[in-house]
């Protein structure tokens, strides 16, 4: 199945070079989570600050047992610091 998977800021850094606009197609596996799927790429967790699903928040906590579906988009964005 087909996952639109959105990386933000400093992390656009672990999408592949054909990457455009922040964004890959993934082709991942049913059952997949948003944790597995951060994980295929290389992003360390403590980087995935804000991960958001189909535009609804998604809690660390439910990060391994949310089940991501074909046609979803997972977007990740890291800490941000300001002030």
């Amino acid at each position: 199945m087909k996952v639109k998977f959105k990386l933000y800021a400093t992390l656009s850094d672990f999408l592949p070079s054909e990457a455009c606009d922040h964004q890959i197609d993934a082709e991942v596996a049913a059952g997949t989570t948003p944790n597995q799927m951060i994980d295929s790429h290389g992003v360390p967790r403590r980087l995935a600050h804000l991960v958001v699903l189909n535009g609804v928040y998604v809690p660390p906590s439910e990060r391994d047992r949310a089940i991501l579906r074909d046609g979803d988009t997972l977007a990740v964005w890291p800490p941000v610091a300001g002030g």
